[in-house]
């Protein structure tokens, strides 16, 4: 990975705090997690120690309120963070927008107390969350999900599967979304299940075509007991509250896009300048140069988007439309520069010599996590013609 990367980037910052921030953040990346990450990504390497030194440095938190432990930014500072670390290795970044969104439902929907006994913890404690939402049975069709919740007493018994869940086997708490009543999206109910519960167990890890790093897994309940002081909202709210945090949690992703585009542009335009050919750089050849322009103009245009979106989540106004065209524009994007990235390098952007091909996988699995890009778009049309006849 460049020394360079990410530097090229210009950042509109509200506050002197947030450019201190940001400074930390490109530190921390250039030296603690890019070095390491083509290695560890190609041995399948989780870097737990990155997460804990994060989470040491405020991290974890940082749209969360200070009260409980976080960063109180606002989401337009939260999001660069998250573009720098996913430039630097989309195993991490990631991994904090995972967390983030697995700290959603009880910093939003939770009670005083349940945030006074367990959010100061989720968010600066040096606990790693994951988010149970998807099924094998229920991934884009999420509200047909099966995994139960059985009152029993004061506690709920749950049983069931979970699949895709990014942290799966490593989490130290889990937001769950089970079904408590009937069918459909008013049956579900939101819990937040601890990593070390009786019952939670975890399959190996999927053998995925990239982001090795990142461990995703079935998550099986078997009769996981959990007090009623573990539920979060209501009952027959959890769908609600799974939906709320995906608005956010796209937008998490959008940026992450941003970050592993940024990154293979930053690789193909260095390369460019100094690969030769025909007695002079690459980068001189006017086919090759409107390449390096249309990938430079996708990522600041994906780059605005996300930032658009954060701002009205930031003002407190709707903001779920403009969240699934930032997925949809963003990881789009991703995903044909880092393709037009490897074809800058010619036969070297092939191997695993150059980071290109690995950018490249990853951005891949961004067109299909948090909703797949043909979900974004049912999503933007409901917005601007309402939902599809029955």
């Amino acid at each position: 990975m460049p020394d360079h990367i990410s530097q090229s980037v210009e950042r509109q910052l509200p506050t002197d705090e947030a450019r201190d921030l940001l400074s930390l953040v490109r530190e921390i990346a250039q030296r603690e997690i890019a070095p390491k990450a083509a290695e560890e990504e190609d041995a399948g390497r989780f870097p737990r120690e990155v997460f804990t030194l994060l989470s040491e440095s405020g991290l974890l938190g940082l749209p969360y309120d200070a009260e409980f432990g976080g960063g109180d930014q606002p989401y337009e500072v939260y999001l660069q963070v998250l573009e720098e670390l996913a430039a630097a290795r989309l195993t991490v970044g990631l991994g904090v927008s995972v967390h983030s969104l697995s700290c959603h439902a009880l910093a939003n929907y939770g009670t005083k107390q349940q945030q006074s006994d367990q959010l100061s913890a989720m968010l600066g404690g040096g606990l790693l969350g994951a988010y149970c939402l998807s099924e094998p049975s229920s991934g884009s069709d999420a509200a047909s999900l099966r995994t139960k919740a059985v009152r029993d007493g004061d506690d709920w018994v749950i049983s069931g599967t979970k699949a895709w869940i990014t942290h799966g086997g490593i989490a130290d708490f889990y937001t769950v979304m089970a079904r408590t009543g009937g069918e459909g999206a008013r049956g579900v109910t939101a819990f937040l299940v601890p990593g070390d519960a009786a019952g939670l167990s975890a399959a190996a890890p999927e053998k995925k075509m990239g982001m090795k790093g990142s461990p995703t897994a079935q998550v099986h309940f078997d009769d996981v007991r959990v007090p009623d002081s573990r539920r979060v909202g209501d009952e027959g709210q959890g769908f609600a509250i799974a939906l709320s945090a995906l608005d956010s949690g796209r937008l998490g992703i959008a940026a992450c896009a941003i970050g592993v585009a940024q990154a293979a542009l930053d690789e193909a335009a260095g390369y460019a300048a100094q690969r030769r050919q025909f007695g002079k750089p690459i980068a001189d050849f006017q086919g090759l140069r409107f390449m390096l322009a249309d990938m430079a103009t996708q990522i600041e245009a994906g780059r605005a988007l996300y930032l658009a979106a954060a701002r009205l989540r930031d003002a407190g106004r709707p903001f779920a439309k403009q969240a699934a065209m930032a997925k949809l524009l963003c990881t789009d994007a991703a995903m044909k520069v880092t393709t037009d990235a490897v074809q800058v390098l010619g036969g070297y952007g092939y191997t695993a010599d150059f980071p290109a091909e690995r950018l490249m996988r990853e951005a891949k699995v961004l067109q299909i996590v948090e909703g797949t890009n043909q979900i974004q778009r049912m999503v933007i049309a409901r917005h601007l013609v309402g939902p599809e006849s029955r």
